[in-house]
C-alpha cells in the first residue's frame, strides 16, 4: 500500500486501536476482535513482549488490517517495525529521525507532542500526524485552541480516549483517535475478554461515525 492510501485510510477509518499489554498469548485474537468491531487500525506498542514477532504474523494473516508500531524512540527501532510489516510509525515524543526514516520507506509517520511548539516542528519536519498526548489531561478544549493557529496540522488526540469522550475530540477538529486502555486493558494475569473489546470496539466507532456525522451537517 502506498503512503497516500495509508494516510486516507487511516482517516477514513478515524480510529487506531493502540495495544499495550503486559502480556497476552492471545494478541492476534484481540486484534481480529478489534477489526470485527469496525476498527481496522491496530497499533502495537513496542512495550509489548514480542511486538516485532506479532506485527511480523499479523502481516502475514491479516493483509486487510492497517498495521502500525508505537513507542518508536530511534531511526533503528522504525526501520526494524517497516520491515516486520509496520504501515504507520508512531513515535510519544518528537523524534526527527523517525519521521524521516518513514519517509525513506514510503510510511506514515504519526510523531507525539504537547505544545504548540513541539506540534509545529513535528509537523513541518514532515510528520504526516501529530499524536497530541496526554489527551485526557490537556483536553478537547486544548485541542480546539491549538486548530485555532495550526488549522494545518491533522491531530490525533491520545490517551483517556473513550467513547463517551471521543465526539467531544472530534467536534474539536481530530483528524484521527487513538484509543487504548479504554478498549483492551493491559493485564498480564488473564486473557483479555474478546467479547468486551468487540463491544467496545463498536461503541467506539459508533461514537465517532455519530460526531463526523454532525459536523458534516
Amino acid at each position: 500500500m502506498k503512503k497516500r492510501e495509508i494516510m486516507d485510510a487511516l482517516l477514513d477509518a478515524g480510529v487506531i486501536a493502540v495495544m499495550r499489554l503486559d502480556g497476552d498469548a492471545n494478541l492476534l485474537r484481540v486484534m481480529e476482535a478489534v477489526q470485527e468491531g469496525g476498527i481496522r487500525a491496530v497499533e502495537v506498542t513496542l512495550t509489548t513482549p514480542g511486538a516485532l514477532r506479532t506485527i511480523e504474523a499479523a502481516a502475514a494473516e491479516r493483509g486487510d488490517q492497517l498495521l502500525g508500531a508505537g513507542t518508536i524512540l530511534d531511526a533503528a527501532t522504525a526501520r526494524q517495525a517497516i520491515l516486520a510489516g509496520a504501515q504507520f510509525v508512531v513515535s510519544p515524543t518528537v523524534e526527527f529521525d523517525v519521521i524521516e526514516t518513514a519517509r525513506r520507506y514510503g510510511k506514515v509517520a504519526i510523531c507525539g507532542a504537547m505544545t504548540p511548539t513541539e506540534i509545529l516542528a513535528a509537523y513541518e519536519a514532515g510528520a504526516d500526524f501529530v499524536k497530541v498526548f496526554p489527551a485526557n489531561i490537556l483536553g478537547p478544549e486544548y485541542l480546539r485552541a491549538v486548530r485555532g493557529p495550526l488549522p494545518q496540522v491533522p491531530l490525533v488526540p491520545t490517551g483517556g480516549v473513550t467513547a463517551d469522550n471521543a465526539g467531544d475530540f472530534i467536534r474539536a477538529g481530530a483528524a484521527i483517535l487513538c484509543v487504548g486502555g479504554w478498549l483492551v486493558e493491559t493485564n498480564a494475569s488473564r486473557e483479555t475478554r474478546l467479547d468486551l473489546v468487540l463491544e467496545r470496539a463498536r461503541q467506539f466507532v459508533a461514537a465517532v461515525r455519530k460526531a463526523r456525522e454532525e459536523e458534516a451537517q
